[in-house]
């Protein structure tokens, strides 16, 4: 009987601080749940979180810096294309002990 592979990975995040920093405004969380969906425009985004354009380039710098976005390329139907953000991971878990603030994220390949 074959087994179903999954492409989902737990690995340490490379500067939890900065990533629970970026999760702490409620314009980069509208970012990141929207890009979740599905890939979205600048554009699409700024709409969406009724911010000013610059915010919203800012949240997005800030959440592609701490690897919850990346870019992607978003071909239209007439041929044209536009970068599209999406975000990077399912999950993402917070360990708090005696050693400090550990931070793992799931990742879903897609």
């Amino acid at each position: 009987m074959a087994t179903k592979a999954t492409n989902t990975q737990t690995e340490p995040t490379p500067d939890p601080a900065a990533q629970l920093d970026v999760l702490g405004d409620e314009c980069a969380r509208t970012i990141l749940i929207a890009t979740s969906e599905s890939p979205k425009t600048a554009k699409e985004l700024t709409d969406r979180t009724d911010s000013s354009s610059a915010t919203v380039y800012r949240r997005i710098n800030n959440l592609l810096e701490a690897d919850l976005l990346a870019e992607c390329v978003r071909f239209d139907e007439d041929g044209s294309h536009t970068t599209a953000y999406e975000a990077t991971i399912d999950q993402l878990r917070v360990r708090i002990d005696s050693g400090g603030i550990a931070v793992t994220q799931s990742n879903s390949g897609g």
